[in-house]
């Protein structure tokens, strides 16, 4: 049967933790699931690990990307390779609630192109996480939700549930980080598609080390950051002949 959500789960050398991060994702998922996880290289500790779990539970997918390096191809690859209309994205390292990701694909399911997991919204959390990166994420979030109207007050969050459908219409263009997130909030307001946010509390990786690097891809994300404020383009009326 063709599965209601794709979970898309970007990894690197991330060993028996991902088995963790299987374990709770599909204990707690009630609806019809595949788990597609993705990494770049052959030597990936994330691999065998991945492929002894897909031996006992065939909802799980592993995906080698042999198409580009780094996270934003590792999402992009997982979304090609998803057969659901819903497809989530979250992170393997763990700090995302499992929990969350029903009611976000449901929100989907009645018709919204995003459903956002919102740490700033009222009821959300981040409990730990470098504070410079947090400061950062909130400021660009909650500024985007008041001067944008972007829907969510936590647009930088890569947890997130998507329409299918309108990922490939949006065309993703990010190719470095996890800038995926904010770049399709940014154009589901360019192209006025409704946007939805569900309170959620991120708690930091308990072990290894974070993958994301804030100056690398601050850029990418100042651009998006940008776009999202630009003025939507108006819509063209056909003008009425007599």
């Amino acid at each position: 049967m063709t599965p209601r959500v794709s979970v898309v789960i970007p990894a690197y050398n991330e060993g028996d933790a991902i088995a963790t991060c299987l374990d709770r994702i599909l204990e707690t998922v009630t609806l019809g699931a595949e788990v597609l996880v993705v990494w770049d290289t052959p030597q990936d500790t994330t691999a065998p690990v991945v492929r002894r779990y897909t031996e006992r539970d065939p909802r799980v997918r592993g995906i080698h990307n042999d198409e580009g390096r780094g996270p934003a191809a590792a999402i992009r690859r997982g979304i090609r390779e998803a057969r659901a209309d819903v497809v989530v994205v979250t992170m393997a390292d763990g700090s995302d609630d499992p929990q969350q990701i029903d009611p976000l694909v449901r929100l989907v399911e009645r018709g919204v192109v995003i459903a956002a997991a919102s740490r700033y919204m009222q009821g959300g959390q981040q409990v730990g996480g470098p504070r410079l990166k947090g400061w950062m994420s909130r400021g660009a979030g909650v500024s985007l939700h008041l001067l944008g109207r972007v829907g969510t007050h936590d647009a930088t969050n890569s947890f997130k549930a998507y329409s299918r459908a309108f990922l490939l219409e949006a065309q993703m263009e990010s190719d470095a980080g996890f800038e995926l997130g904010i770049e399709m909030v940014a154009k589901a307001r360019r192209l006025r598609r409704p946007v939805a946010e569900l309170p959620t509390i991120w708690l930091d990786r308990a072990g290894g080390q974070s993958n994301f690097h804030v100056r690398a891809w601050l850029g990418r994300y100042l651009h998006w950051y940008w776009y999202a404020l630009r003025p939507a383009p108006r819509s063209r009326r056909r003008r009425r002949t007599r």
